[in-house]
């Protein structure tokens, strides 16, 4: 018998007239973790979309053999009866249903039509333990964290009597603690016998628990490496993924920093349903222009809370403290306000605040300055249009159009899109809150380039990030963020992560030293 349990032979799959894939061949052994990487828009998704049925037969050439078997799956239920299960990186759990009936919906416990509620409960139970969930099953979704529910995703897998499960970035929403008890996870399952496939863009997780890699490129497959056999380094998936070597994974600019544009003086926000817990403690900052400065810290560690509160007081309440724009104090009291006095800020969720997914390119690019391309309160089409595609151009957005929807868009166009739509505006000071989240390599160097040219042009950039060596490698400067206070601030030339944890672990212990 073979002990390969996934064949997926020279698949090829188009929209209109655009190969989306071309002749992919996938190879997935029994039991074991395989990855599959590649830049946004190679072609992972639709894949796996292929084997999971959401394509259906027909509608794509190729074979799929699941089990020694050819398949023809006309829907989803079809691979799922043969217990192949995709979870999607946009969860589709029900918030306000219990983690007992998310886990068994669709697959209810029932007799004679009616559901069983202890067995499903109890079942539930069983299955939280197996991914490590330690929760009452009547708990609901909107109560729990975004780790927690992405365990209960794969509780619902394993409910359906999963021989192969598909994670599509599972951890892109996840903290370092999350994501490390995820890959465990996924370790213990292969050990019960339970076969995964991991899309991800983290390469340093894919090397971590991946037993075989292959490289997509364009539709294509590249290669296929296996741990043990053959040399697996970042930098040989990335060649794989780009095309090219990437020996600088951050673009060289030497800083032309001016004078100082926008102050942050004795800042404070309480939180926004409870008065008296104060989210930002007296926070003082300051950016130059053609200056590029970091907010680090740990995951809710007030870096989002601050950005937020000064752009337009769009997060907290009872906020104090001054903001001087050019040395001159103004009140941005309003989003539009802020707008109007030269700020932006591109949010770290895209896809929900920072773009209308169903509109074109065109619009969610004009939608911030309307007024730039109106005339008498009239939107000139001529004028949108030639702004468009100057965007379109200038951060080389890969489309068939600029009436392309958005939704359709990879993650790293989508964020130009996002990006484009801000800088239309023509801010002084441009707020970037985790720009580069769910992005591959190659878009992130093209991101990088982009917040280089606007610091050249002289605006002044703040850079919220999750990733180290992305503020060390992008920063001039960086303030430290812990327990909503500045606990450091540092030169590029004094930077490094342990600089910065150690930062942190100081003003987090002074910090507790005064509680006790």
């Amino acid at each position: 018998m073979s002990d390969l349990i996934l064949e997926m032979r020279n698949i090829t799959k188009a929209f209109s007239s655009i190969k989306a894939l071309d002749n992919v061949n996938l190879e997935v052994k029994n039991g074991e973790i395989h990855a599959l990487v590649g830049e946004n828009g190679a072609g992972k998704s639709t894949l796996m979309n292929v084997l999971s049925g959401i394509y259906p037969y027909g509608t794509y050439t190729g074979d799929i053999v699941f089990g020694g078997k050819v398949c023809q799956f006309k829907e989803i239920k079809d691979s799922e009866r043969l217990g192949i299960v995709i979870i999607h990186q946009e969860l589709a759990l029900i918030p306000y249903l219990s983690i007992a009936e998310n886990v068994f919906l669709g697959n209810e416990q029932a007799k004679t039509g009616i559901i069983d509620w202890n067995q499903t409960t109890t079942k539930t139970k069983e299955i939280l333990d197996l991914v490590g969930l330690h929760e009452n099953p009547s708990t609901l979704i909107t109560n729990i964290g975004v780790g927690k529910q992405q365990l209960v995703e794969i509780a619902r897998a394993l409910a359906k009597d999963v021989k192969l499960l598909i994670l599509d970035e599972p951890t892109a929403a996840l903290n370092d603690e999350e994501s490390n008890k995820l890959l465990e996870l996924l370790n213990n399952l292969r050990t019960k016998g339970i076969t995964s496939i991991l899309i991800s863009h983290k390469l340093n997780e894919v090397s971590k628990v991946a037993d075989q890699i292959t490289v997509i490129r364009d539709g294509k497959t590249i290669e296929t490496l296996e741990k043990g056999v053959d040399e697996i380094s970042e930098d040989r998936i990335i060649k794989g993924m780009v095309g090219r070597d990437m020996s600088h994974r951050f673009p060289i600019r030497e800083p032309k920093i001016g004078e100082v544009i926008m102050e942050v003086e004795n800042w404070n926000v309480t939180h926004p349903l409870h008065d008296d817990r104060k989210v930002i403690n007296n926070v003082n900052i300051n950016i130059r222009s053609g200056e590029i400065v970091g907010l680090a810290g740990l995951m809710g560690a007030g870096r989002t809370e601050i950005a937020m509160s000064i752009f337009g007081r769009s997060y907290g309440k009872k906020i104090t403290g001054t903001i001087k724009l050019k040395g001159k104090p103004v009140e941005l009291t309003t989003v539009s306000k802020a707008i109007d006095a030269g700020l932006a800020y591109v949010t770290e969720d895209r896809k929900n605040y920072g773009l209308v997914l169903i509109d074109n390119i065109k619009n969610n690019i004009t939608m911030a300055n309307l007024q730039k391309v109106s005339k008498n309160s009239v939107v000139g089409d001529q004028d949108e249009n030639m702004v468009a595609h100057d965007f379109r151009k200038k951060f080389n957005i890969k489309s068939s159009s600029i009436l392309q929807k958005t939704g359709n868009l990879s993650g790293g166009n989508q964020q130009k899109v996002v990006l484009s739509k801000w800088v239309f505006t023509d801010p002084e000071v441009l707020i970037l809150d985790e720009p580069t989240r769910g992005i591959d390599v190659g878009a992130k160097y093209e991101i990088y380039t982009i917040i280089n040219q606007l610091a050249d042009e002289g605006k002044s950039i703040v850079v919220i990030s999750s990733e180290m060596p992305e503020l060390l490698g992008l920063c001039d400067r960086i303030y430290v963020v812990t327990e909503g206070e500045i606990a450091g601030e540092l030169s590029r030339e004094e930077a490094s992560q342990e600089s910065i944890m150690k930062c942190i672990m100081n003003h987090t212990k002074g910090y507790k030293d005064e509680q006790y």
